[in-house]
């Protein structure tokens, strides 16, 4: 995924959401950079900390639903926008310009309903933006950090599935309302977040 047009210092922001200079995400970033300097070895290291050690709530079926950075952290689960949200956070605590993207997908692969997937997008100075997909791994999704190719979660194959072409700084309002909305991993899960309420 290229896109020029977009500045990347734009995306090293912190926000209610992306709260990447709270303590605990300072420290974590950290760590996971090390003394290394290659923005691609710090995203991939940040990447994989996120996928395997932050469990998917549906996955687990694990409360609280958590949306902001440091909470996912705190917590250690969270939807897919969950963890994205935490990926971004992680990668601009390191100067690392990250924002947050999106598919609409099937909520069980066969057709309606529909719902908004949460991805993370880095921009990579060789390469340019690059999605990747911290969601976690399980024995039918095999995501990877892989730049320049993209090894996402899921691929958009159905009719009224697709790939949204924005990278956005702060998640979509629609995104976070379901969030702070519903409490448990259920809840969320007979409300996610759909394209169709952009409007």
């Amino acid at each position: 995924m290229t896109n020029t047009s977009l500045d990347p210092a734009d995306y090293l922001q912190c926000c209610e959401v992306i709260d990447w200079q709270t303590p605990s995400v300072l420290r974590l970033s950290s760590t996971l950079a090390g003394d290394d300097t290659c923005y691609t070895t710090v995203a991939k290291r940040c990447f994989d900390w996120v996928r395997d050690n932050i469990r998917h709530s549906l996955d687990y079926q694990l409360n609280p639903v958590t949306c902001r950075a440091s909470d996912v952290l705190t917590h250690r689960t969270g939807y897919c926008y969950a963890k994205s949200h935490l990926l971004s956070a992680l990668l601009r605590a390191n100067q690392i310009p990250a924002g947050l993207c999106y598919q609409r997908l099937s909520v069980d692969g066969m057709g309606p309903p529909f719902c908004l997937h949460g991805m993370t997008a880095v921009f990579l100075p060789d390469i340019g933006w690059y999605r990747s997909d911290p969601r976690g791994n399980r024995d039918d999704v095999d995501a990877q950090f892989t730049p320049p190719l993209e090894q996402l979660a899921f691929r958009t194959t159905l009719q009224h599935e697709c790939d949204l072409p924005d990278i956005h700084r702060r998640p979509l309002a629609v995104v976070v309302d379901a969030l702070q909305t519903h409490n448990t991993w259920d809840a969320l899960l007979a409300n996610l977040p759909d394209v169709s309420q952009l409007s």
